[in-house]
């Protein structure tokens, strides 16, 4: 379902510019030119978001904001205002508004509003999908997409490196959605024995191969009326690749050793490691399977590519392996964990924090506790303690964000664009953040591309 704005200003060419803005996002859009008939639309019309000036005839915007609360609490309400009413703004955020655009307004301002429904449904998602956490652009863009998908049965491909959480998304789309009480089976399609393939994917009739002492149902079967997981598509062999697009297409499996064939209703949602389209092209994966199972593919990042989620990661599985015990992490600890390249993606940092809990004195994680893959020669001083981000000391928190800062930069090459992608943040906010922390920018070489140098403390 598309979200449904409603514009409230009473200057016409304000509106129709916020309606062009929303349209070319995708929403829904509707205008109102007071608060009177924005109100007089609510019942009707029940908007996602209130985009409304601040200043309007009669009722102000004020007062519109904190009537639509009392009418529809979970429509989020926007602020418009001209530079000289900011401060009427924050108040007004103060009242329960999500934020507030200066006027006059840019674009990305404005999508960073309007896309307040998906960011309600992140926050939803994250607090009931055990694993699937962060706050990063790149995370928020996969759990946007699992947030559209749980209620289709449109074909799904999950890509990204092994670690990066392929099943969990996968159990995501399926558990979150209206399938949810129906079968969700997840098949490893690279651990499959080959010559056993068939029957555990479609079934066998009694006496179809030796030991085959009675019949049984194929995962196909099993799945029936749900979701089939297959993981690591790219492991099947040829032969088996043309006997799936079959089930595919005709909805229908032959057991072995039987004539007659089994329809099966199923979602798919295949996942691989592996570059598909490479392996077409070069013949080791049929093209019109991968077409048939890629009609939308959602990609997980690599860790090393959303490290601004590290801490709370870091919180989340501390929370899994020893919840309650309050276990600290040192500053060089978490300079460590966030320089190291994570190879392994979340499934090692995952490891890393259980080997941790178990080896350590129960108070404590420290460099030393770390794997020694892991471990820094940068040293740090002073405890973060890790349990919840939101108890960091205002000076822990500017320190562990400038190192990430200087970190990603590093990465990024110097490339500031890149950089605030991979941070989930603005390029306007990057550069607000550089002056802040009085991050210094060199000249880079050959590229002419601006680098980080840590200004003098």
């Amino acid at each position: 379902m598309k979200t449904r704005l409603l514009v409230v200003d009473d200057e016409q060419s304000i509106r129709r510019l916020c309606m062009t803005i929303g349209n070319t996002l995708g929403y829904v859009c509707a205008e109102a030119e007071s608060a009177e008939a924005a109100l007089a639309r609510l019942d009707t019309d029940t908007p996602d978001l209130l985009l409304t000036d601040l200043k309007l005839p009669n009722m102000s915007g004020v007062e519109l904001l904190k009537q639509t609360k009392q009418l529809l609490p979970h429509t989020e309400v926007a602020i418009m205002t001209g530079h000289g009413s900011i401060e009427s703004a924050v108040d007004a955020m103060k009242l329960g508004a999500y934020d507030y655009i200066e006027k006059p307004f840019r674009v990305e301002k404005m999508r960073l509003v309007t896309e307040n429904e998906f960011l309600r449904e992140r926050v939803t998602t994250e607090e009931n999908l055990d694993g699937i956490i962060g706050s990063s652009a790149n995370i928020q863009d996969v759990l946007r997409m699992i947030s559209r998908l749980k209620d289709t049965r449109t074909p799904v491909l999950i890509s990204g490196e092994s670690g990066t959480g392929k099943e969990l998304a996968a159990r995501a789309i399926h558990f979150r959605g209206t399938m949810a009480k129906t079968p969700f089976v997840a098949v490893d399609c690279g651990s499959l024995v080959p010559t056993l393939m068939e029957s555990e994917l479609f079934g066998y009739e009694k006496g179809a191969f030796t030991g085959a002492t009675k019949s049984k149902a194929g995962l196909f079967q099993s799945a029936d009326g749900g979701t089939i997981f297959l993981d690591e598509i790219g492991e099947l062999p040829l032969e088996m690749q043309a006997k799936l697009l079959r089930v595919l297409q005709e909805k229908e499996v032959r057991p072995v050793g039987s004539n007659d064939k089994v329809n099966v209703d199923v979602r798919v949602i295949a996942a691989t490691n592996r570059d598909l389209e490479a392996a077409y092209r070069s013949g080791t994966f049929r093209k019109d399977l991968y077409f048939r199972l890629n009609v939308v593919t959602v990609h997980l990042p690599p860790l090393r590519e959303r490290r601004s989620d590290i801490p709370v990661l870091v919180h989340h599985f501390l929370d899994r392996y020893a919840k309650g015990s309050h276990i600290q992490v040192t500053a060089a600890a978490m300079k460590s964990l966030l320089h190291y390249e994570w190879p392994g993606n979340v499934r090692e940092l995952e490891n890393c924090i259980a080997r941790a809990v178990t080896l350590g004195d129960g108070k404590v994680i420290d460099v030393a506790d770390l794997p020694p893959a892991i471990r820094s020669e940068q040293a740090g001083s002073g405890i973060v303690p890790s349990q919840d981000t939101s108890n960091l000391s205002t000076t822990a928190l500017a320190e562990m964000e400038r190192m990430t800062i200087l970190r990603v930069f590093e990465q990024a090459n110097g490339d500031k664009a890149l950089a605030g992608k991979m941070l989930g943040i603005s390029r306007a906010t990057l550069y607000r953040k550089l002056k802040r922390y009085n991050i210094a920018l060199k000249v880079g070489s050959a590229s002419g591309r601006a680098e980080p140098e840590a200004a003098p403390q």
